[in-house]
């Protein structure tokens, strides 16, 4: 054939970072496109798919020894149309292909490799492949060897047609099926949700499980709205155990190494059951979903460490992962400063070739980064730097020996204790600047700008701290002009140096719907709130099937696969079923019809019965069937800003299911709003709620009571709380 674009590696065409990681490979690598799908049919050879993200370690590993290997990439050219996708870029490919993945194997993970039909129907399937075999693993190069044999074999390739067909199947019955629709579930699922994760919590190290430590940033939310209602109830004990296993996890995950006690921001898991070794690669979801607990920890104990984590994290993410580019003069001038840009990806977990090399540390290189010996030493007591070490010979940062332990050790107060570690980490990440850098993953993606904006607008109340909602601002702004066409209610996934690609997923209008739901809380400005109902309109119309009662991962008019998958399951990710479904019933308040409350009960009655049956695994829909079943904490408050007093009830007051909402205090600024909302009457959220003696006043309603106007926020709250 001529024109065989299989012939030559193209990523070097691709914007992702982590496509082009493989331009340089001597096998043929094609991007999922038209052209390579039709190359495979045209010679009639299998599809190798491997799936990866910038950040993974046994990516590098196989590439390393299999795809930068001439001979072997000479098999897979001659016999194969290999393809690379990003599953950062294209999430409903790998949720395609892991679960057949999981279903054949029991385990997932990356890098994914699966070999498919022309037309896309996979036939064998694994993750990681070795070099030579070991360990029950055949070598990479045989395997490809043993599959070309059997694909050119007549039997064996109507063998493998007949797998495919059977694994389509199955494929297309985990991901499309709907259950029969059942009731929502109750105010009583809390609870079992709440006792499901005490029983899978380790009290001994904190988190859930006892093997490998992943942050669990949802069950946290759980244990804590469930401890508030335990308390609420009068059960004091069992609020307290909630609490505990709350913020064990929470404390293991401030103190543990995962956490960068250098320089802010979470790595990705531990591979160990006590916290102390991450996997170091970081990720931008991760660090947003996980300062969202520590900022819910901090409100519910006022334990300093966790609003430290989460304020050293958002200190990362705008050091590290932060666009430089801003967006319209427009937006800047609003601002009154120069704006930034959108949220980078991803960090990777290796530098210099090694695992974690930037992170980890020696005696010696402590004492030769920072100038006073005691303050070395200080250092070292603190974050567990011993010769030994914990990784390799190096140490990973924990946080080994308490301040006050310290201070009694070194006949020191604590606050010159923390003084002088503090000192000599700045000296010590100065020292860490000039090392090689972890490689930086410079797309942006819509739905993870979602959850980071949905945490700077939670930490900018919380934390008192206006920079985090302008942080989160800028970003929500870069992905309305980057990636947001307002004439044709549509979103884009991913920017990258100028190029927008790929339809958005219901991940990314359900996340950035959330965001700037929760920047509208933060700020009281009327253009977010605006943003996130276009977004819940465009949820509404590309994803919502009310034939079969659910949300889609992909919308109507995206790309023709084996399956069209939903997601409402937890993953590392929270459930973007579960989320939209969330943001919706909050929306819901704001529009004059009953469409996305009406969304919203249909898909927890569609999936009430799996989620009071496994809670923990479907914790974004237990929570979203939390509010459904309890409803909305409504405060309307009707003032032009809040009063610095109300800000400070608020950042003192846990209150998991606020939805804040400011409305102008006359009629004419009101019709104002509602012409820039398109509404054409005041939703219930605002309708007839006027000030106070021209002061600034609150409503705050639950479950179609409400309280008196009231000038003083306590005394609101405390209607509320005693109506609990």
């Amino acid at each position: 054939m001529t024109d065989d674009p299989t012939a030559r590696n193209r990523l070097d065409e691709e914007a992702s970072p982590y496509l082009r990681q493989h331009a340089d490979n001597p096998v043929n690598w094609q991007p999922w496109d038209d052209a390579a799908l039709d190359a495979a049919a045209e010679r009639e050879v299998p599809i190798f798919l491997s799936v990866g993200y910038s950040a993974c370690h046994w990516c590098h590993v196989m590439e390393e020894e299999s795809f930068e290997d001439e001979e072997t990439a000479a098999v897979l050219n001659e016999n194969f149309v290999p393809i690379k996708v990003d599953r950062e870029e294209r999430p409903d490919l790998d949720s395609i292909y892991q679960t057949i993945c999981q279903a054949v194997s029991g385990r997932g993970g990356w890098p994914l490799s699966v070999w498919l039909t022309p037309d896309g129907r996979p036939f064998y399937v694994g993750t990681y492949f070795p070099k030579e075999a070991k360990r029950g693993q055949p070598a990479f190069r045989e395997l490809l060897e043993n599959i070309a044999e059997s694909w050119s074999d007549e039997e064996d390739r109507r063998e493998m047609d007949r797998r495919a067909d059977q694994w389509t199947d199955a494929i297309e019955g985990e991901l499309e099926s709907v259950p029969d629709p059942g009731e929502t579930p109750g105010e009583d699922l809390l609870d079992s949700a709440a006792d499901a994760a005490v029983r899978s919590a380790d009290r001994d190290h904190g988190g859930f499980g006892t093997g490998q430590k992943f942050p669990q940033a949802g069950r946290v939310h759980l244990l804590l709205r469930a401890a508030e209602r335990a308390a609420d109830a009068g059960d004091d004990d069992t609020a307290a155990e909630y609490r505990e296993v709350a913020t064990e996890s929470l404390s293991a995950m401030a103190e543990g190494g995962l956490f960068d006690h250098v320089g802010g921001g979470f790595h990705r898991y531990t591979v160990d059951r006590e916290w102390v070794v991450p996997h170091f690669e970081k990720m931008l979801y991760d660090n947003a979903e996980i300062s969202r607990a520590m900022l819910a920890g901090y409100q519910v104990t006022g334990d300093d460490r966790y609003a430290a984590a989460a304020r050293r994290t958002f200190e990362f993410v705008e050091r590290e992962l932060t666009h430089p580019e801003g967006v319209s003069e427009s937006h800047s001038e609003a601002r009154g400063a120069e704006s930034r840009g959108g949220f980078y990806s991803t960090l990777d977990a290796q530098s210099d070739g090694e695992e974690g090399k930037f992170y980890v540390w020696t005696p010696k290189e402590i004492r030769d980064a920072v100038d006073d010996s005691t303050a070395a030493d200080l250092f070292c007591d603190r974050f567990g730097v011993t010769e030994s070490g914990n990784f390799e010979g190096d140490t990973v940062l924990t946080s080994s020996e308490s301040v006050g332990d310290l201070a009694n050790e070194y006949e020191m107060s604590e606050t010159e204790v923390e003084e002088t570690v503090e000192q000599a980490r700045e000296q010590v990440f100065a020292a860490r600047a000039e090392r090689v850098r972890p490689r930086r993953d410079e797309k942006v993606l819509a739905g993870w700008n979602g959850l980071m904006i949905s945490a700077l607008a939670e930490g900018a109340l919380v934390l008192g701290d206006d920079h985090y909602a302008d942080l989160a601002a800028d970003a929500l702004a870069f992905v309305r002009e980057k990636l947001w066409d307002a004439e044709e209610n549509h979103l884009s996934r991913r920017f990258k140096d100028g190029d927008v690609a790929i339809e958005g997923y219901l991940e990314d209008y359900a996340f950035v719907a959330r965001g700037a739901l929760n920047l509208y809380e933060a700020t009281g400005d009327p253009d977010h709130l605006g943003f996130a109902l276009d977004l819940a309109d465009a949820i509404a119309d590309e994803f919502w099937d009310a034939e079969s009662g659910t949300i889609y991962f992909t919308p109507e008019r995206g790309e023709d696969l084996v399956a069209r998958p939903q997601e409402p399951h937890d993953q590392s990710t929270p459930s973007s079923l579960g989320v939209a479904t969330d943001t919706l019933l909050a929306l819901a308040e704001f529009t004059p019809d009953e469409e996305f409350a009406d969304i919203a009960e249909r898909v927890l009655e569609t999936r009430g019965q799996e989620i009071q049956s496994n809670p923990l695994q479907h914790t974004s829909l237990a929570l979203a069937a939390d509010r459904y079943a309890r409803g909305s904490l409504e405060m309307t408050v009707v003032a032009d800003d809040l009063p610095e007093s109300w800000r400070e009830e608020l950042a003192a007051r846990y209150l998991p299911s606020r939805l804040l909402s400011r409305r102008p205090p006359t009629d004419e600024e009101l019709s104002t709003w509602l012409d820039r909302l398109g509404l054409d009457e005041a939703p219930p959220i605002w309708a007839e709620r006027d000030r106070t003696d021209d002061e600034a006043t609150v409503y705050v309603c639950r479950e179609f009571a409400c309280s008196p106007p009231e000038t003083d926020l306590a005394a609101a709250l405390d209607w509320a709380e005693s109506g609990r």
